[in-house]
């Protein structure tokens, strides 16, 4: 390496990440409180019922509030201060909370699962009415719920794991009354244990996109509203770069991304202004926050590299 070295921090510029609004707090809290109520109900009237179909909601409803608790906590740690021994704060927080969920998911599907084939080989007596007031309740707070977290949906997972948990609870509580209403019209009782078997096959489904893409943040990998070619692209076409090397991109939280890239630029030593004018670039149009640029004047020489090297 030769000649000086220019940082330009993105951080110091602004913030290309969306951050979920103020008022998340409340909405846990009023969410947490709700569904707490509602499993405590669902799963007492469910025994009652012989209802496994409002059994396996009300495991499940169980399992998301523990999720909203820990995407709650997570969100609280994130907005603590850097230390000198965690030096970016607690902002991961939020992908650890991210990758419990997902593990909270599979262990009640896990036992849903195994309670509902049980049911399937010894059918019990159902109350159709018991499942569909209840279920109907269902349906009107996890919906109340799901809208609380509807607007940070789309740039924070653990915004959006919190909706999607609870807009497929809603989901699910339909076709727990769908199932009471068919078991009240033909008396088959084999059809809430088949309803069970449904639950489990949408709370899997939405398990799994959550699981990989929590998992993806976990392994520091590129987020998905960041495009690596892209952003290699804008830097080695800058005037005067003639190479990028060194190039990473990875997740500090749920919501916050950062860079950091080496530009050899031997015949040019670029101002403040250009670095100020790439962490805005970088900012606006691919969404990453926190941008170190290091500039190298010198030619770096690299005889051993291969085509699939990162630093070619």
């Amino acid at each position: 390496m030769g000649g000086a070295h220019n940082h330009s921090h993105g951080s110091n510029e602004g913030h290309g990440h969306s951050h979920a609004p103020a008022d998340f707090g409340r909405a846990f809290a009023i969410g947490v409180t709700l569904n707490i109520i509602f499993v405590i109900v669902e799963a007492t009237y469910g025994y009652i019922a012989g209802s496994m179909a409002l059994i396996a909601d009300a495991g499940h409803n169980l399992s998301d509030v523990l999720a909203l608790i820990l995407a709650w906590a997570a969100s609280i740690a994130a907005r603590k201060p850097a230390t000198a021994r965690f030096t970016y704060g607690f902002k991961s927080s939020t992908i650890l909370a991210a990758i419990a969920n997902a593990a909270l998911l599979f262990i009640a599907i896990g036992a849903i699962l195994f309670e509902t084939i049980n049911r399937l080989s010894e059918p019990a007596p159902v109350e159709g009415w018991t499942m569909i007031v209840v279920a109907g309740i269902g349906i009107v707070i996890n919906t109340a719920t799901a809208l609380l977290f509807v607007r940070g949906r789309k740039n924070d997972i653990n915004i959006r794991g919190a909706f999607l948990h609870m807009a497929a609870d809603a989901l699910v509580s339909v076709g727990v009354v769908i199932a009471g209403a068919a078991i009240l019209l033909t008396g088959l009782t084999w059809i809430d244990p088949v309803t069970s078997l449904v639950i489990v096959a949408v709370i899997a489904w939405g398990t799994w996109s959550l699981a990989k893409d929590s998992l993806a943040l976990g392994l520091l990998g590129v987020p998905r509203s960041v495009s690596e070619t892209k952003v290699r692209a804008y830097l080695a076409t800058l005037e005067g770069v003639e190479a990028v090397h060194d190039l990473h991109i990875w997740p500090m939280s749920t919501t916050e991304t950062a860079l950091t890239a080496r530009l050899v630029m031997p015949d040019n030593r670029p101002g403040d202004a250009f670095l100020r004018e790439i962490a805005s670039e970088l900012e606006h149009h691919h969404a990453i926050g926190h941008v170190t640029i290091q500039i190298e004047q010198a030619r770096i020489e690299t005889p051993n590299c291969s085509a699939s090297s990162n630093d070619c």
